[in-house]
């Protein structure tokens, strides 16, 4: 399985970015899927994940009420949609899939794509 993340960039604080992470080479629809991220100088932490079918999802409390996560299995594809971001989201942005059906901060993740940056200018 590859996964590619993009649409990372540049923005205001109080703007918006949609992240994009394509799943290729793999089975996407039957795994849960996770978001996480890495700012400079600190652990990579979760935040946000989806089941398979889009029902349940979980968010850290940090994004709780701005991120949303979705997938769209027929495309392969997990998204991010992000709004009213903040300094403190800055980071390196990355796509993971989880071993079972759930994507929680607890679930096992084993792939991984390469990230992408948001920098969240004050």
């Amino acid at each position: 399985v590859q996964l590619q993340a993009s649409g990372g960039g540049l923005v205001q604080a109080g703007g918006s970015l949609r992240l994009s992470c394509a799943a290729s080479r793999g089975t996407f629809s039957s795994y849960g899927m996770g978001w996480f991220r890495q700012a400079p100088g600190k652990e990579r932490e979760f935040v946000a994940g989806i089941s398979v079918s889009g029902e349940f999802t979980n968010y850290a409390d940090s994004v709780k009420g701005r991120f949303t996560i979705s997938r769209d299995n027929a495309k392969n594809t997990v998204y991010l949609q992000m709004i009213s971001l903040k300094p403190e989201d800055t980071a390196i942005y990355s796509c993971a899939r989880a071993i079972g059906t759930r994507g929680g901060p607890t679930s096992t993740y084993n792939y991984w794509g390469q990230g992408t940056l948001v920098t969240v200018s004050s």
